[in-house]
């Protein structure tokens, strides 16, 4: 892609490592990257102070986290404690459903407010580390969604009406973890800043065996390397 110097973007920056590689990305092509993250509810919160070292450390331009609460509706593990985090004894007993850890409309929240953010900022780029390969199963990940709310944005905003198309940049929609972490490691991204993990435990430690944890161990072994976050301080 041809370099974009100090063109504002907005990535979406979780704290995990997908999100810490995109962002990394975007700094690679010359966007001034401003990062947004979201406390909604969700029990892992701890990703969020490794959000906020992941921008300070890949020099985000901007770094801000908006408050909303999906945990008003629950309907997920991720934002309804009565319901359980599944955990597994390896990445090969992942089922194949959609897992009770999918938060209802969660990436539509999370870009419809990101595109309001883009409007104020004069940025046509949203950035976003949404997989379609080493990946849970979830219906906002994929490549049909992306490209539907894509083309919502551009009908329904003034940015778009007035010819400044919005674009969504998926740079890891095609990568399996093991290329995402190479990915990252080429571009300098730290990923004992980040965190993936479900249900952590005291300090941030991730669990190793929920979903999230598993792809992300499958994706290090790939490579040759141990999950940095998973080793003793």
């Amino acid at each position: 892609m041809t370099k974009q110097p100090n063109r504002p973007a907005v990535v979406l920056l979780s704290g995990g490592l997908d999100s810490a590689t995109c962002l990394a990305v975007a700094k690679s092509q010359g966007f001034a990257a401003h990062a947004i993250s979201f406390r909604y509810g969700q029990r892992h919160t701890d990703e969020l102070d490794c959000a906020i070292r992941v921008a300070q450390s890949l020099a985000a331009t901007s770094h801000r986290i908006v408050d909303i609460n999906l945990a008003q509706f629950g309907g997920s593990a991720l934002t309804d404690a009565s319901i359980e985090v599944p955990k597994h004894e390896s990445v090969d007993t992942l089922g194949e459903t959609i897992p009770v850890t999918y938060v209802p409309a969660r990436n539509t929240v999370f870009l419809s407010l990101a595109l309001a953010f883009a409007e104020t900022i004069g940025s046509n780029d949203l950035f976003i580390g949404v997989n379609a390969l080493d990946y849970s199963g979830y219906p906002d990940c994929r490549p049909s969604f992306i490209a539907a709310f894509e083309a919502m944005a551009n009908l329904a905003t003034k940015a778009g009406v007035e010819g400044h198309r919005l674009t969504i940049h998926t740079p890891l929609i095609d990568k399996t973890k093991a290329q995402t972490i190479a990915t990252g490691l080429s571009l300098g991204v730290d990923y004992s800043q980040t965190l993936s993990c479900y249900d952590p435990g005291e300090q941030g430690k991730p669990c190793g065996h929920c979903d999230a944890c598993l792809l992300r161990q499958k994706g290090f072994r790939e490579n040759g390397l141990d999950d940095p976050s998973s080793q003793p301080e």
